[in-house]
């Protein structure tokens, strides 16, 4: 008689199907100030932002916006360019020069579109300038992208005094020195060193550092942060001191050495 074939029992089992890769943590909205004069307009960031977990206070002209500003200490502004008794122009120049409230982000929103209005908002020290009609999941990632751009990193490097292992700098004396030996730097080679020097060891890539030196200035290329490492190096060179520690991490960008 014949016999049915023998089940296997050691069959491999089924694959698995690879998990969905997990997207990472949206960017946490915290407190927003919208000062806007249109009732309709202001709701509706109320509501959009609220929905996304910000916690959202109004303002309906600037004077009482700039108030608010200082006594609320928002992360991030909303701000209407036409807004009454004082103009957005204006509130966004007087938060940028106050040492209390310069680190809070500033986005325009405003139903101005000529190009010489966006680079006024841009010079004046926002962050970013969204026009009317907006989406409003636009608006909430323009708003992510902003506090992304922002966070800790720059915070960090706006400290008044700065040390890692033997570099040193001072913010308000525009002082670099190594060793104890005094460094001459510009501008953006000062800001780039303040940036690594405030976390040492971790990686920045090019196109970040690009954001949190050069801004939304549309006419650097990624190759600027190259050439202004490069003449930093060589003015600790020239200054008879080792360079500071700051590494190429192939493929990825640059990053300080942490002190031993």
């Amino acid at each position: 008689m014949l016999r049915a074939p023998t089940e296997v029992r050691d069959a491999a089992p089924p694959r698995r199907r690879p998990a969905d890769p997990v997207p990472p943590p949206a960017t946490r909205l915290g407190r927003v100030l919208v000062i806007e004069d249109e009732q309709d307009v202001a709701e509706l960031m109320r509501y959009t932002l609220s929905k996304e977990g910000g916690d959202v206070r109004l303002s309906a002209n600037g004077v009482d916006g700039l108030r608010h500003a200082k006594e609320w200490r928002p992360d991030l502004i909303l701000l209407d360019i036409m807004v009454p008794e004082l103009n957005g122009w204006e509130i966004c120049r007087r938060l940028k020069q106050d040492e209390e409230t310069r680190d809070i982000r500033v986005v325009m929103v405003t139903g101005r579109v000529e190009e010489g209005d966006k680079v006024l908002g841009l010079e004046m020290g926002a962050d970013d300038y969204v026009t009317k009609p907006f989406s409003p999941r636009e608006l909430v990632a323009r708003i992510r992208a902003v506090l992304r751009r922002g966070g800790a990193a720059a915070a960090d490097a706006r400290k008044v005094h700065l040390k890692a292992g033997q570099l040193e700098i001072d913010r308000h004396r525009f002082e670099v020195t190594l060793d104890g030996q005094r460094v001459d730097l510009t501008r953006k080679e000062f800001d780039l060193l303040a940036i690594f020097a405030a976390t040492p060891g971790r990686v920045f890539g090019r196109d970040e550092l690009l954001d949190l030196v050069w801004g939304h200035d549309g006419f650097v290329e990624a190759r600027t942060v190259d050439v202004h490492l490069a003449r930093m190096r060589a003015k600790f060179k020239e200054a008879g001191l080792s360079a500071p520690g700051i590494e190429t991490v192939r493929g990825v960008g640059y990053r300080l050495r942490e002190p031993v």
